[in-house]
């Protein structure tokens, strides 16, 4: 082991580099992106400066590896994204809120369908002819909650 460390090349440091943000890529979790910044800063480094000892070269990849990832959290606590396209990934409904749309067939007895798109919704709302024009309210579990418009 101790003669692999005295021979470390910067080339090791930089395929280790590719190695770790490849395997970012394919399991994301934002934590070997930053080991793999680090082994590519320790490569230059060591290319710029090719007599430094594998101690040293350790001791960096250490540092920067701990010091970016903190960064990088302390900085994504302070900064959460504006806008989270995600948030309602797994509730259809709630992206329909605020949406007018032209009734197919009537509302009787407070109940209805309303096609949108591909998808046939049940709606809540006060009797309405077919032809009507309503707006999207709320959602409640399943059935969209309308409101002429």
């Amino acid at each position: 082991m101790m003669s692999f460390l005295s021979n470390l090349d910067y080339w090791h440091w930089l395929v280790l580099a590719l190695l770790l943000i490849i395997i970012e890529m394919l399991a994301p979790t934002a934590v070997l992106l930053w080991f793999g910044v680090a082994a590519g800063v320790v490569g230059v480094l060591f290319l710029l400066i090719p007599g430094m000892a594998w101690q040293l070269q350790l001791i960096l990849f250490s540092v920067l590896s701990v010091g970016s990832l903190l960064a990088w959290r302390g900085y994504a606590k302070k900064h959460p994204p504006a806008d989270n396209k995600y948030s309602t990934l797994n509730k259809r409904g709630e992206d329909l809120i605020g949406r007018v749309f032209t009734l197919d067939e009537g509302i009787v007895n407070n109940y209805g369908k309303l096609r949108v798109d591909d998808t046939m919704w049940k709606i809540r709302g006060s009797d309405t002819d077919a032809g009507s024009r309503v707006r999207v309210t709320a959602v409640d579990g399943t059935v969209l909650v309308v409101e002429s418009d």
